[in-house]
């Protein structure tokens, strides 16, 4: 292995080690609590060593985000791959959407409610954007024919219940009758 090849695994293992400790910090105190002088005494970097890597705190949020939606579109494909029929799949995937949501509450809300550069719905997004849509998207698509207003009008449905939940605003006893309600309205 050359000088470079080691720089370059150097490089990634500093990035992930700036986003493991965001997800950390925020997961412990919140998104508020994340600041680059926090990262770089939580790490042992200096604070230039932090800004070589991302221009700034929204940066890093996004590399967070990214993290999140490999997470996610990994769960979402382990619930499809379970399903029997496509109303099973579309179920399962709603469940572990919403489930996602709520056990990754401060990744979640990276990826989707705080301020990033991130592109979506374009087609520059990155790839595990459209990986993670293109995962909505396959148990939709049984049952519509315009399949990219179907996906996000179920991703939105999914995200409110979700947001909802996570802010206390609707009771959680009831969630799964919820999901199996946005379900049959989307496989009838």
């Amino acid at each position: 292995m050359g000088i470079s090849d080691r720089k370059g695994r150097e490089r990634a293992e500093r990035e992930t080690a700036i986003i493991d400790a965001a997800r950390r910090i925020a997961t412990e105190a919140g998104w508020g609590a994340v600041t680059i002088r926090r990262l770089a005494d939580d790490i042992e970097y200096s604070q230039p060593v932090i800004y070589s890597h991302f221009a700034n705190r929204d940066a890093i949020v996004a590399g967070v985000a990214l993290a999140g939606f490999a997470e996610l579109t990994a769960a979402l494909r382990a619930a499809r791959e379970l399903a029997g029929n496509p109303t099973d799949a579309l179920e399962r995937v709603a469940i572990a959407y919403v489930d996602f949501g709520l056990a990754q509450a401060p990744m979640y809300e990276a990826m989707f409610v705080l301020p990033s550069a991130l592109a979506f719905a374009q087609l520059d997004a990155p790839t595990v954007l459209r990986e993670a849509f293109a995962e909505l998207a396959g148990v939709v698509s049984p049952f519509f024919d315009e399949v990219d207003t179907a996906t996000e009008t179920f991703w939105a449905a999914l995200h409110g219940l979700v947001e909802l939940e996570r802010h206390g605003r609707i009771r959680p006893g009831p969630r799964i009758d919820r999901v199996r309600l946005i379900v049959r309205s989307f496989s009838a």
